[in-house]
């Protein structure tokens, strides 16, 4: 068996190119031009260049992008003010203050200060339980972005056995969440599972969020099944560095359906999630419906 690829590159296109075709409508329709507002502390370079693209997607797009970057020795007063003035920006529907942040910032007490309906990452511990309690929120943008997939390719996920490898705040419990909401029956699974293989092996559903390179195997896949890999870890090979998912995709491809390619699956999805989340909030703060098929 040789499994579908799933294209995420192609399908984060098709979700910022109806993202676009929203804003337009906004703008037209109703005046409003959606805006999202990127907190950059220091000078990480990874934080640099994801915060670059995600300036230069929004702008695309036709939404307003606002960046604030500040010094790495920014005072946790000065960085809560400043999101205490997006917070009130009408201007302004989504705000992300990009992680990780430097060590003597307070990441938990940074993120709960953002507004919860402007909360474009779905970090904010409002947003979490209303995910956990099946409510409307804003939903984490790598979660949401495997769904939108997983629901491309299935239709519905009613009844599927779903497992997720990984148990962190940003993927592994809002993903599994999300699974639940769409009536899998889910197993949140990590390093400590007792035979986690043939936990693995049960699932019609993987989702790898693990952060260990090529941990799963082809043997540990149900044939057939869907491999959502979200994964990427820089390692060297051959005297190359390369990027690899937390699955090993050769064998995994020979046995699943279907499966996300690292790089070129979930990882474009994030930033396209991320503009739809903000022009769903956009709508939410105007009263007027959600774009169809951009959440939960």
């Amino acid at each position: 068996m040789t499994a579908t690829v799933i294209d995420g590159k192609a399908f984060a296109a098709k979700v910022r190119d109806k993202v676009a075709g929203h804003v337009a409508r906004l703008k037209e329709e109703h005046g409003i031009t959606p805006g999202l507002a990127v907190v950059l502390v220091g000078e990480d370079p990874a934080s640099q260049v994801y915060v670059r693209s995600k300036g230069k997607m929004t702008v695309e797009v036709g939404m307003n992008s606002y960046e604030h970057k500040l010094d790495a020795d920014t005072s946790e007063a000065d960085l809560l003010a400043l999101i205490d003035k997006l917070n009130n920006d009408k201007d302004v529907h989504g705000i992300l203050v990009q992680l990780p942040l430097p060590k003597h910032l307070n990441e938990d007490l940074v993120i709960n200060s953002i507004d919860p309906a402007k909360d474009v990452d779905g970090f904010h511990i409002s947003n979490v339980g209303l995910l956990g309690t099946g409510q409307k929120s804003m939903v984490p943008c790598t979660p949401l972005g495997c769904l939108m997939m997983l629901r491309d390719h299935h239709g519905s996920l009613s009844g599927m056995d779903a497992v997720v490898i990984g148990r962190s705040n940003i993927v592994g419990k809002p993903m599994a969440q999300l699974l639940l909401g769409d009536s899998c029956t889910v197993t949140i699974a990590h390093s400590r599972t007792r035979d986690l293989p043939e936990v693995v092996r049960r699932a019609d559903i993987v989702v790898a969020a693990v952060g260990r390179p090529e941990m799963v195997p082809g043997d540990w896949i149900k044939p057939g099944a869907t491999v959502i890999d979200v994964g990427i870890n820089r390692i060297e090979r051959d005297g190359k560095n390369v990027l690899v998912g937390d699955c090993h995709y050769d064998s995994c491809a020979d046995v699943a359906g279907a499966i996300t390619p690292v790089p070129g699956g979930v990882g474009p999805m994030t930033i396209a999630c991320l503009l739809a989340n903000t022009v769903t909030a956009c709508c939410r703060a105007n009263a007027l419906s959600e774009p169809e098929g951009l959440t939960a």
